[in-house]
Parts: C-alpha cells; sequence; structure tokens
C-alpha cells in the first residue's frame, strides 16, 4: 500500500518548469558576458603591463596606505558609534529641543558631502589660527588626519545614530510591555531584550555604512592624507603609469567585498536560532 503510495506521489509531481529565453534573460546573460570580458581584458592588461620595478617601489607604500585608510575608517567608526548613541537616544526622545538639535544635526551631516564637511574642518578651521592658538586646539587642527578622523566621525554619527533608531523602533512595543510584567526596569529592556533584537536589524545598514565609508575614505587624500588613494596619486605623479590606480581600484575592490563576506558571516551566526 505504501508503494501505491509512493508511486502515486512521485506520477502526480509536475515537472520542472522550462526555463525559456526570456528577453530579460537574454539581457542579464549578454550583461553577464560583458563583465566577463572586462574582467578578463583587465586581467590581460595588468599582466602586460606588469612592472616587477614599478611594484617592487611602490608596494610598501601601497600597504602603509591600505593601513592608513583602514585605521582613518576604523577610529572615525568607534568614534561615531559612542556619538550616535546619546543622538538616537535624542531623536527619540519626547523633548522637543533635544529632537530639534540631534534633527538638525542629522540632518546638516546626511544632507551635505562628506567632502565639503572635510574641507570646512580642515580649511575653516585653519582660518581660525589664532583663536585655535589661544585655547590651545591648533595643534590638533593643523593636522590633516585629525581633521579627517573628525570629519568622518560627525558624518558617520549621524548616519549611525538613524540606524540605530531606526533598529530600535522596529522591534514591537509588545516586547517593552512584556518586559515591564515582568518587573524589569527600561535599562534592563534595553539590554537583555530590545537591543540585542535590534542589532540583528541594525548589522547589515552598519556593514553598508562601513563600505561607504571605505570607499568614500578616498577624499582624505585632497587634504593631503596619504591613504591608499595619497599613495596613489602619489605613484601616478611621478609614474603617469595608469596601472596605479588600477591595482588601487582592485585594492579597495578586495577590502569591500572581505568585509561584505564577514559581514554575512556574522550575520549567518547570529541568526541561526530564527531559521527553521
Amino acid at each position: 500500500m505504501s508503494g501505491a503510495v509512493q508511486h502515486s506521489e512521485i506520477i502526480d509531481r509536475p515537472p520542472p518548469p522550462v526555463r525559456r529565453w526570456t528577453r530579460e534573460r537574454v539581457v542579464g546573460n549578454a550583461l553577464l558576458a560583458i563583465w566577463i570580458l572586462f574582467g578578463l581584458g583587465l586581467a590581460l592588461f595588468l599582466l602586460r603591463a606588469w612592472d616587477p620595478e614599478l611594484m617592487a617601489k611602490y608596494a610598501p607604500l601601497y600597504m602603509s596606505g591600505v593601513g592608513v585608510t583602514l585605521s582613518l575608517v576604523g577610529i572615525s567608526v568607534v568614534i561615531g558609534a559612542a556619538l550616535s548613541i546619546p543622538i538616537a537616544y535624542a531623536r527619540m526622545s519626547s523633548n522637543r529641543v533635544l529632537n530639534a538639535i540631534s534633527y538638525a544635526y542629522v540632518y546638516f551631516f546626511r544632507g551635505t558631502p562628506l567632502l565639503a564637511q572635510a574641507f570646512l574642518i580642515y580649511y575653516g578651521f585653519g582660518s581660525f589660527r589664532p583663536q585655535l592658538e589661544a585655547i590651545g586646539l591648533w595643534s590638533f587642527f593643523r593636522e590633516a588626519w585629525y581633521c579627517a578622523v573628525l570629519a568622518f566621525s560627525l558624518n558617520t554619527a549621524a548616519y549611525q545614530a538613524e540606524i540605530l533608531r531606526g533598529a530600535i523602533e522596529s522591534v514591537p512595543r509588545g516586547q517593552w510591555d512584556g518586559a515591564a510584567s515582568l518587573g524589569l526596569s527600561k535599562l534592563q529592556t534595553m539590554r537583555k531584550i530590545v537591543l540585542p533584537q535590534a542589532l540583528i536589524v541594525a548589522l547589515r545598514p552598519y556593514g553598508n555604512e562601513i563600505i561607504l565609508m571605505i570607499k568614500g575614505s578616498a577624499i582624505v587624500a585632497i587634504i593631503t592624507v596619504y591613504d591608499l588613494m595619497g599613495e596613489t596619486r602619489r605613484a601616478y605623479s611621478r609614474t603617469f603609469d595608469f596601472q596605479t590606480y588600477l591595482w588601487a581600484a582592485l585594492i579597495y575592490l578586495s577590502i569591500v567585498e572581505a568585509l561584505r563576506n564577514a559581514i554575512e558571516w556574522i550575520e549567518r551566526r547570529i541568526t541561526q536560532h530564527l531559521k527553521r
């Protein structure tokens, strides 16, 4: 009897759908082929243009630039994360003054280009040298590195505050009510119930923000910070070899791809309990 049932199930199973060559599929495959050809052409160009002396001379500088880029982004993200907590709290506050100040901060730093913010801090504060010397801050603002860290920290704090606020508000209100019924304080509820759920929601946006910071960090080369792009510009100015920019692009791509895979791995690990 069981054999007949299994045989019936096999017969009644619908056949697999026929994949037709629709216009969308043709366009998708054509674009994929173009990207493959582009990648092969780029690899061939780099192989033919390979210059051992050039790489031996500038590879250490590129690695130094990578270290500066990662340090800049890492420090800025940590400082921005610390700043984002009070900003997100103010954004969710019922106090109109706090809410208005935090809204204006977020609106400004999310609505203006990061390059303009770096210029305002590096060149803008530089025009107030006598006043800054009088209060002992000139040694900070005369260094392009510190100005870049400040600009990036203030910028990412605005984005991280909105990510954190959105993640916290995504947790259903019933979680708060249930915790209150168990006698938990608001701080305990936030730390033990709301934040663990909110951070799962915020993980991917946080990862996207870090990736954008890495790509946006190239602008600090304009204010004389020798990060990866700064070292690339210096190498090109001495060699006029276009492959210096191609190698920089590949390094940026490798960093971003490694970070993207790391975020996906972390997301899989912390969401295992949600998969059935």
